[in-house]
């Protein structure tokens, strides 16, 4: 029996990895290895993200499975001197997994601890010399490594993808209700919210029995998100029609427009249950997508483009260029000028199908246009149901997470 316990450091970064890559990871290692923290410690050490909120200590200390979880903005001082900013002990046994930031990391952190260390890689496996072993998106990505190194490698699925193996027995669609997913960030949010709001009265006026829910991000407060419906907080507002609602309380609250729109607000975490009961959702690029493509729930994806530089949420250099402080909004509007000339997939599911199964809308988007496309779905039931079928094919198999606990628990035997 060891006198400390084994410690799993996970590193990871931003919303979208926290959410839908640590989440199932976690709750597949404490199923492999138990829940006796005297044996196996985890924690969370997180690293800075363009696309950051500020709220990803929170939402990890919500998961049971994680013991202590440190924020981004201890980071570096942890990199470069070994020191966490509660001073935390390590044991003198352990696994570094990397599930998001950049691949050096779990390398320098790893040699400092004296711990082994495993990379979930979902383009490209980095740093092969020097990490004990890889679990990889796909064979492609496997492919690409050095022959010497394909021992090193194992190819474990899709994380983005375990969203509909943890979410139980699906209910039926309701049919009069639509899904709106702005995005969680400021930078989808400010054309995000006032997009749907228009494309929602659109609706309402053609179909009055349709309803509306909007699940909240588990980053974002209800007041926050109230103010990129407001033209006066939110000026992109005006590119859609300057429409305004107001946060109303209730069980749910909502955000509710002069001419009597609502949009019910949904605070649960995850929201699979409803997601699975939307007729169709309305969602911005990111992992949203994963979410509804892995559990089988038509979708249409949306990037608008009214105000070219207000969109920031890049990752790597671009993301740092773009948020630069006064010369942010020029790079911006550069970046996003030639990222959008280049024809490629943006959803998820198209991503994993290699074809568009979900429409993507990209540009100066018409709110009326958006409306009569999704009628058009509606009525057409035998549309939505080949696109929910596709849906699941495109998501394959899952069981990325628990694959990565297998890995994880082949690695601590052979340090016990």
């Amino acid at each position: 029996m060891p006198s400390s316990p084994i410690d799993i450091l996970i590193l990871s970064n931003g919303p979208g990895e926290v959410t839908t890559w640590v989440r199932p990871v976690v709750k597949a290692l404490r199923e492999s290895l138990g829940n006796d923290r005297a044996l196996f410690r985890i924690s969370l050490v997180l690293s800075p993200c363009p696309n950051g909120t500020g709220k990803e200590v929170a939402i990890a200390q919500t998961y049971p499975e994680i013991d202590r979880v440190q924020g981004a903005e201890h980071f570096f001082p942890f990199l470069l001197w070994g020191k966490t900013a509660e001073g935390w002990e390590w044991g003198d046994r352990g696994i570094v997994l990397f599930l998001g930031g950049d691949q050096i990391y779990p390398v320098i952190i790893g040699k400092r601890l004296g711990y082994r260390t495993l990379i979930y890689a979902e383009w490209e496996a980095r740093w092969l010399r020097w990490v004990d072993r890889f679990a990889v998106m796909s064979p492609t990505v496997k492919e690409r490594c050095a022959a010497e190194f394909q021992d090193k490698v194992a190819v474990v699925g899709d994380l983005m993808a375990e969203a509909g193996a943890h979410a139980g027995a699906a209910p039926p669609p309701d049919g009069r209700q639509i899904g709106l997913l702005p995005g969680s960030k400021a930078a989808k949010l400010t054309q995000g919210v006032p997009l749907m709001l228009a494309i929602a009265r659109h609706l309402r006026q053609a179909d009055p029995t349709l309803r509306f829910v909007l699940p909240v991000a588990p980053t974002l407060d209800l007041p926050t998100l109230a103010q990129f419906a407001d033209p006066e907080q939110n000026p992109i507002a005006h590119y859609f029609g300057g429409l305004r609602a107001t946060l109303v309380e209730g069980e749910p609250p909502s955000l509710m427009t002069e001419d009597g729109l609502k949009i019910a607000l949904h605070q649960e975490f995850p929201a699979y249950d409803l997601f699975r009961q939307c007729q169709l959702c309305l969602t911005s690029v990111g992992a949203n997508t994963a979410e509804l493509g892995s559990l089988g729930v038509p979708m249409i994806v949306l990037l608008p483009t009214q105000q070219l530089d207000a969109m920031r949420a890049w990752d790597g250099i671009p993301g740092l260029l773009a948020n630069l402080p006064g010369m942010g909004s020029l790079f911006a509007r550069v970046i996003n000028g030639w990222f959008l000339r280049k024809k490629r997939l943006l959803a998820w599911p198209n991503i994993w199908a290699g074809e568009e199964i979900v429409p993507e809308r990209i540009g100066e988007l018409d709110p009326a246009t958006l409306a009569k496309d999704v009628l058009d779905l509606l009525e057409h039931p035998d549309m939505l149901q080949g696109m929910r079928d596709r849906l699941h094919k495109a998501r394959g198999a899952s069981g990325a997470a628990r694959k990565i606990a297998d890995i994880v628990e082949s690695m601590l035997i052979e340090l016990v």
